[in-house]
């Protein structure tokens, strides 16, 4: 197995090898030959990410205990799936119907009660610094699963950014970490697509990000503002002017890397829902989710390895608003506002990709930061709970139809097969050809393994 250290790096440095030919040599290196590969290694060509912010439910969704005291079990009832023997919650229909591509996983776990930790550790793959706090977001951090895709396998094809985020920016008493390209730096950090207002329905979370800013251009940028945005780029190469303290050449490029896909006119294609039919759009939901969600196909129809949605408004807000924070009011909420367009945007976009014949290439992850209590709290909500949750994989070689692991009769904690987010994640990276033993550099140069975990049994 080919894997790459500080000194192979230095060794091509001196050979004379250009930064792209380098780039290219690593990304090989990162693949196992075709004789070496296990079972379902490398299906998938890009993947899409879909993240529930706030702490979905599992007992309420995919892990149902109807056999529970009524203090677990809830409001909903089961409902069967399209696999005999296979049922979930009455609220999550699409899921439902399209059980036979869906692989859910009902025994994950890990040790971070807090949203920004266990968004952290199920965001990169890695424990987070402070498990049960906030801490500053920082270029220290562990670049998120795009971030790490990007850098494993390089630029996405053509124009296109190699990772893309959408449609908020998580925040919980302040940026959560794991968002962005960490110690990768910020050429790695996901472009991201903020929320379009006029005829959608949004969230009512107070999102500090959100308002009326076009979904089709990253960051808020104009065509009008492309040429003084050159202008100031090329000043800041040549050195003939200072605006604010210097920037690194990573910044100039990775700026200028985005101010030529905006030129590009495939690529502000794909960043246009307007071309895709108004059936397509309801499908997939004229609310923020679904039309996130169908931005995500259109991005990695177009080349783009990894798209991530937040599934929910970006700042939790004290628990207010609507996002699966559920400490209050829990099966009201799920009911009437989480649950219907998250379920509604999975389930059409499942469709879509089979339709298209990219389900096989494409692998969809749906991830959370943790579960929830088991026992009902005296609001009629459930609390933040990390040690079980359920997660789910369809496409890109995974076996669908199944369910991997258990929790015990309450959906306390995993009875059978536990596994922790470097799982989940070797797992991805196993599904798109990446040996989860991949060596990637810190800042410091020093070499890491992109991921310590296992890749789990899920492929056909």
């Amino acid at each position: 197995m080919n894997r790459w250290s500080r000194r192979n790096f230095l060794k091509v440095g001196v050979s004379g090898l250009a930064l792209p030919e380098f780039l290219n040599l690593r990304a090989k290196a990162a693949h196992r030959r075709d004789d070496e590969a296990v079972h379902g290694f490398g299906g998938a060509k890009s993947c899409i990410v879909l993240f529930a912010w706030g702490g979905l439910s599992h007992l309420d969704t995919f892990d149902m205990k109807p056999n529970a005291a009524s203090n677990v079990r809830g409001q909903f009832k089961e409902i069967p799936t399209a696999v005999p023997g296979i049922r979930v919650g009455e609220h999550i229909p699409g899921f439902a119907r399209m059980m036979k591509e869906w692989a859910i996983v009902r025994s994950a776990h890990h040790n971070a009660p807090s949203h920004r930790s266990g968004a952290y550790w199920n965001l990169t793959g890695h424990e987070p610094q402070n498990l049960s706090g906030n801490w500053p977001a920082s270029r220290d951090d562990w670049p998120c699963i795009g971030s790490l895709i990007w850098e494993a396998l390089g630029d996405g094809r053509g124009p296109v950014p190699g990772a893309a985020s959408m449609p908020y920016t998580l925040y919980d008493g302040g940026v959560a970490n794991g968002q962005e390209g960490g110690f990768l730096g910020l050429g790695r950090d996901p472009v991201v697509l903020r929320p379009m207002g006029e005829k959608l329905r949004e969230y009512n979370g107070k999102s500090p990000t959100s308002g009326h800013i076009q979904l089709d251009l990253p960051d808020g940028l104009k065509l009008g503002r492309l040429d003084q945005r050159r202008h100031l780029l090329h000043e800041l190469e040549t050195g003939s002017k200072e605006v604010g303290r210097k920037e690194s050449e990573a910044v100039i490029r990775s700026r200028e890397r985005a101010l030529d896909m905006l030129i590009n006119p495939e690529a502000r294609a794909a960043f246009d829902l307007g071309k895709e039919s108004s059936r397509t759009r309801e499908t997939y939901g004229m609310h923020i989710c679904g039309q996130s969600v169908l931005m995500a196909r259109r991005l990695v129809e177009a080349g783009v390895p990894v798209a991530t949605v937040y599934c929910s408004a970006g700042d939790l807000n004290g628990s207010k608003g609507d996002h699966f924070d559920t400490h209050g009011n829990n099966f009201n909420r799920l009911k009437n506002n989480m649950l219907p367009p998250l379920d509604q945007a999975a389930s059409a976009l499942i469709e879509d990709l089979k339709q298209r014949g990219m389900l096989d290439e494409t692998l969809v992850v749906l991830l959370t930061e943790f579960g929830r209590t088991p026992k009902i709290n005296g609001n009629a909500g459930r609390d933040h709970f990390p040690d079980c949750y359920s997660v789910a994989f369809a496409g890109g070689g995974i076996a669908g139809g199944q369910i991997y692991g258990s929790s015990n009769g309450i959906g306390a904690k995993p009875e059978d097969k536990p596994c922790g987010p470097p799982d989940l994640h070797a797992t991805i990276f196993h599904a798109l050809g990446i040996d989860p033993r991949h060596m990637i550099m810190n800042r410091k140069g020093a070499p890491l393994a992109i991921c310590d975990g296992k890749p789990l049994p899920l492929f056909a």
